[in-house]
């Protein structure tokens, strides 16, 4: 029988180690100044419990097979968190892969995986430096060796912010869609043209914007991305898109930041490792979303902004189904 993975991408909003932690640097102790003020051991446990409670939700249930997720600090935060999940769904036990990036504010990208389901082999877990003035998040590639023996290559991606402006920052964020598309052509030279791709994350531009199309090379034309010769990625959130929806608010805008991108050996209904398009969702659970005229996602805040302790995020988790054939 084929093997059925639900994997999902969250941008937690600003997982910070607590205001002391022996585990920051000066440097980034430096930048974030006065905004890590008061945020206590206890706020932290309490913001770590109420995304362990959506995470454990997720899949039915049964936790997700796969999670990515972003705005973290470091990785004792992540590994509270996996094992927060885990009190709640002990049949998963999730390991960590995390990323130490560069970025000013400390700021990582990380993954969970069930390894009855994954490996993610230390050597094959790659950082990819987006070039610019000031650092920023890094992309933090895994190979995955799936329970079956395939490799996968997943990428997690946190996209330099619009801080400043859009289209000031734009080129910032080109720069990143060239380094995902650099980066998924060296899997078909290294790997293999056939090895499956899934580039997930929080991209801060919307599927239309020219990072995504022009550099990282997505569209929605999925012949466009089986017919061509060039490594292009398949987005799959057009259709939300197309219905308006998003999964990060601004001024009252939905936004659909958070998304899907999958290459042509995931795109095709006899791919050994394939994309479930119809399965894609913003998800929201009850107490997640606001009940005001618009349905942004509840944040838990802090990091300068009030706290709310029955918040989660300031992002909508996102989902999708991917099938592994025997």
């Amino acid at each position: 029988m084929p093997s059925t993975y639900f994997v999902a991408w969250w941008n937690v909003e600003n997982l910070f180690d607590e205001e002391h932690s022996p585990r920051r640097t000066d440097k980034v102790a430096r930048a974030l100044g006065d905004s890590i003020k008061s945020w206590t051991p206890e706020l932290r446990d309490r913001k770590i419990a109420q995304l362990a409670s959506v995470i454990a939700q997720l899949n039915g249930g049964a936790g997700p097979d796969l999670l990515g997720i972003c705005e973290v600090e470091n990785e004792f935060v992540v590994s509270r968190l996996a094992d927060a999940v885990n009190t709640r769904l002990p049949a998963c036990g999730y390991q960590v892969a995390h990323a130490d990036t560069v970025d000013e504010r400390g700021i990582d990208v990380a993954f969970l995986f069930d390894p009855a389901l994954f490996t993610a082999p230390a050597d094959q877990r790659f950082q990819h430096v987006v070039m610019r003035r000031t650092a920023t998040r890094e992309l933090f590639q895994v190979n995955f060796q799936t329970h079956r023996g395939r490799t996968w290559a997943v990428f997690g991606n946190h996209w330099p912010s619009r801080s400043g402006g859009q289209l000031e920052s734009a080129g910032y964020r080109a720069i990143a869609g060239e380094t995902l598309a650099y980066f998924h052509q060296r899997i078909w030279e290294v790997h293999g043209r056939a090895t499956p791709t899934l580039a997930m994350g929080d991209f801060n531009d919307e599927p239309f914007d020219p990072s995504l199309v022009q550099y990282a090379l997505s569209t929605r034309q999925r012949a466009k991305v089986l017919g061509g010769t060039s490594p292009r990625l398949w987005n799959l959130m057009w259709d939300i898109l197309g219905a308006g929806d998003g999964s990060f608010f601004f001024d009252n805008f939905a936004n659909l930041l958070d998304q899907f991108l999958v290459d042509k050996n995931m795109a095709t209904q006899t791919a050994p490792i394939q994309a479930i398009p119809e399965s894609v969702a913003i998800i929201r659970f009850p107490g997640m979303t606001s009940t005001a005229t618009y349905p942004a996602p509840i944040p838990f805040g802090g990091m300068g902004k009030p706290v709310n302790t029955d918040g989660f995020s300031d992002h909508f988790p996102i989902a999708m189904t991917i099938q592994e054939a025997d």
